[in-house]
């Protein structure tokens, strides 16, 4: 009986070994094969990846209540106050009503005035009257026309009120927890608001528009109705144009949000976003910062 138990003995002794050296070489196979072709698939980081810092720290003595400062590429937030305080928006609505917009029309369909008289700073239009929907899109951005607005609001599938849905579900789909919209002019203070940060994360999604980025760096331009008779001069309510690299972006007033300006400026390939939001001297304001950050940014390599 002993003389037959060993052989049993020394085969469950050689089968469990061969189990344990088939098992290691399996785990190996899986840490050095499977799970490094999949690390070099999905890097988590790339070597040109560049992060903004200032050179020296800011301290701006400005009357906005709130202020961010972004970098457009990386999303940095390079200075803040105030940046999650929800204010009222005033006219930078129309940045969002010019996104939902270009996703529902052409540039060339004809919309219908139907409305002649807003509420607020008006192009002109009249009654009837029909455009090009890239010529209501200048008549809204760069004077600022509230009737520009409306009318892209009222041409739209379901009219104003369906528009001001989809606005508020963009905002929703952007991740712009913060922010609503009950109009598309941003006449309604107590219902259209947003965060100095979201309104800056809105306009750097803004700028990835052609169509829209060349509009707003737009000084002056003429439209005219489909019919050629009626003629506009279009004039951009953003003194800064030009000034110190500025490309845009939007601004905005009314007696509660106080003055609201939406600021793109470009300097050594970057573009840099400033908001400031209830000022009582919004362009002053404006260039103090873009003084304060000319020439003061460095771009830092994080490698890999």
């Amino acid at each position: 009986m002993k003389g037959y138990k060993r052989p049993l003995l020394y085969s469950f002794l050689f089968a469990c070994l061969s189990f344990l050296v088939t098992t290691a070489i399996f785990d190996l196979f899986l840490r050095y094969y499977i799970f490094d072709k999949k690390v070099k698939e999905v890097p988590l980081t790339t070597s040109n990846a560049l992060y903004p810092v200032f050179k020296s720290e800011i301290n701006p003595d400005i009357t906005a209540k709130a202020v961010v400062i972004m970098d457009n590429e990386s999303k940095t937030v390079l200075f803040s106050k105030n940046p999650n305080l929800v204010f009222s928006m005033a006219s930078t609505t129309k940045i969002m009503t010019a996104l939902v917009g270009l996703e529902y029309y052409k540039i060339n369909d004809v919309l219908t005035i139907k409305t002649e008289r807003v509420e607020g700073v008006n192009v002109g239009f009249k009654m009837g009257e029909k455009l090009n929907f890239v010529d209501i899109l200048y008549a809204m951005l760069l004077p600022s026309g509230n009737d520009a607005a409306l009318a892209l609001a009222q041409n739209y599938r379901g009219g104003e009120e369906e528009f001001v849905k989809k606005m508020n579900e963009k905002a929703k789909s952007l991740h712009l927890i913060n922010t609503n919209f009950a109009d598309p002019i941003g006449l309604e203070d107590s219902r259209d608001y947003t965060t100095p940060l979201d309104l800056a994360r809105l306009a750097s999604i803004a700028l990835e528009n052609k169509i829209l980025a060349n509009i707003v760096r737009t000084k002056t331009l003429q439209i005219t109705d489909r019919t050629g008779k009626n003629k506009y001069l279009l004039e951009n309510l953003n003194k800064l144009l030009g000034v110190s690299g500025v490309n845009g972006i939007k601004t905005g007033y009314t007696t509660e949000a106080g003055q609201v300006l939406v600021t793109s400026k470009e300097e050594g390939g970057h573009t840099i976003i400033i908001v400031v939001m209830d000022s009582r001297d919004r362009f002053s304001d404006t260039v103090k910062l873009l003084n304060l950050i000319s020439g003061n940014i460095n771009y830092l390599s994080i490698h890999p």
